[in-house]
């Protein structure tokens, strides 16, 4: 069953008066539920366009972007608020945490965004960190994290709510080699014991090899997958 689908979809940015970039030139895919997606392709081919457009971050042009069998792109922009926060996770390839906050603090504050108690809040935050494998560090803010660390700390953040699905940016880009390779372990186990659906936009063979599927894109379009 079909998580999101993304039917030829196009999207152009305008640069300068008569200076467009057309990003996205009749992209079509589908994810179906459960499952973990590679998007890959060169720099320019689109990738991450058609993530945000999955994301409800933006809107296409033309086409249209389904989510968990609603229509998300003609939403009005309250209830595209309303997915980002409780449908959809997001991990960044910068992490993205609030430098001032703890990691607990982080994670919960993406589920009182979405309506939680801050005691409830803190109970659930306090849950995921512990599912990635940080219950000894919940104290501790980003700056006196590793990378493979906030990194986990962000993969919680975007877990907490218990989304549809989690799209992730380039989530490996800024790791090194064995801390990526235990993000990726990470994710891969997420999938296989909860069944969390994973779409990663990446240049990294490595996630590609993990996922069970790959979507190679360029020029705009989906070229193959």
């Amino acid at each position: 069953m079909s998580i999101i689908s993304v039917k030829e979809v196009y999207k152009r940015y305008q640069l300068g008066r008569e200076n467009f970039v057309h990003a996205l030139r009749g992209a079509t895919m589908q994810v179906e539920k459960g499952e973990m997606l590679a998007i890959m392709g060169p720099s320019g081919s689109g990738k991450s366009t058609v993530m945000h457009l999955m994301g409800c971050l933006d809107r296409p042009d033309r086409g249209e972007v389904w989510l968990a069998d609603r229509r998300v792109d003609t939403l009005p922009h309250g209830e595209l608020t309303g997915i980002r926060g409780k449908e959809v996770g997001f991990i960044f390839q910068g992490f993205n945490l609030i430098p001032t906050l703890t990691a607990v603090e982080n994670v919960a504050l993406a589920a009182e965004y979405a309506g939680a108690s801050r005691g409830k809040a803190r109970e659930r935050a306090e849950d995921v960190l512990k599912e990635v494998s940080l219950a000894d560090r919940m104290g501790h803010k980003p700056g006196e994290l590793s990378g493979g660390q906030q990194q986990r700390v962000a993969i919680a953040r975007a877990l907490i709510n218990e989304p549809s699905v989690v799209l992730g940016d380039e989530p490996t880009g800024d790791l090194d080699t064995e801390s990526s390779r235990e993000i990726i372990g990470l994710m891969k186990s997420i999938n296989e014991r909860q069944g969390t659906t994973f779409v990663l936009v990446t240049h990294n063979p490595e996630i590609g090899d993990a996922c069970h599927r790959t979507v190679l894109m360029l020029d705009g379009a989906v070229s193959e997958g």
